[in-house]
């Protein structure tokens, strides 16, 4: 299979009371397209630090990162976003929906800056595939937060991105609906092909991706 993600001596330092930090150190691996990598360790390890270089949400101090073959810090910030948009989607902790949009209007979001003309249709097909068949037209406030999670997570996966970012998607959940959370990614990984590249500190969660990837102190462990 190809690889769709590369790091290679990705390092990323800051300064902190006049003193350099170094978050992240030398940072060197690849993914395959269509594999799911989970990205492990202890609070301050540098993993969402990572998880945002890979994105191109942050450049590194040095170092850098292939995204389905293109160097993403040969670019500026906007061809950057450009590229996000049309490879990757992505997933947060905080599930950073739109309060004010129903489930189904959240979802339809990214097709319509797509300019999709079946933005209804497809946003509907991917909420019934979560699970949601009932709950489209109600607003965030009124979804569990493992609802909540799954119109975010159809809203990454409705553009039919290449690879998928997902930043301790489990973290405000209980562990139940965190497994659950966890199958639906799974199964999408699966049943699209889309790469999937997780950041999690739970490890028996970490354990249902095909890799591991275990940080400490800025470096990834042999």
């Amino acid at each position: 299979m190809a690889v769709i993600v590369q790091a290679e001596g990705l390092t990323k330092q800051v300064e902190s009371g006049g003193q350099p930090l170094v978050i992240l150190y030398e940072v060197n691996f690849s993914v395959e397209s269509g594999d799911s990598l989970a990205i492990l360790g202890a609070s301050g390890s540098g993993k969402s630090t990572l998880l945002g270089l890979l994105a191109g949400l942050d450049a590194p101090s040095s170092g850098t990162v292939f995204l389905d073959g293109t160097d993403i810090f040969s670019f500026d910030e906007d061809s950057r976003a450009r590229l996000r948009g049309r490879l990757a989607g992505f997933v947060f902790q905080s599930f950073q929906l739109l309060p004010a949009l129903t489930a189904l209007e959240n979802v339809m979001l990214p097709l319509e800056l797509h300019g999709a003309q079946d933005a209804r249709e497809r946003a509907a097909e991917t909420l019934r595939r979560v699970g949601l068949a009932q709950r489209m037209d109600h607003l965030p406030k009124h979804l569990s937060g493992g609802e909540q999670q799954r119109v975010a997570i159809a809203r990454a996966f409705v553009v039919q991105p290449k690879i998928l970012f997902a930043d301790e998607p489990t973290g405000n959940l209980d562990a139940a609906t965190g497994a659950q959370i966890i199958e639906l990614l799974l199964e999408l990984n699966r049943a699209q092909g889309t790469t999937l590249v997780l950041v999690t500190h739970d490890e028996a969660l970490a354990r249902r991706c095909n890799r591991q990837l275990h940080l400490a102190a800025g470096m990834v462990k042999s």
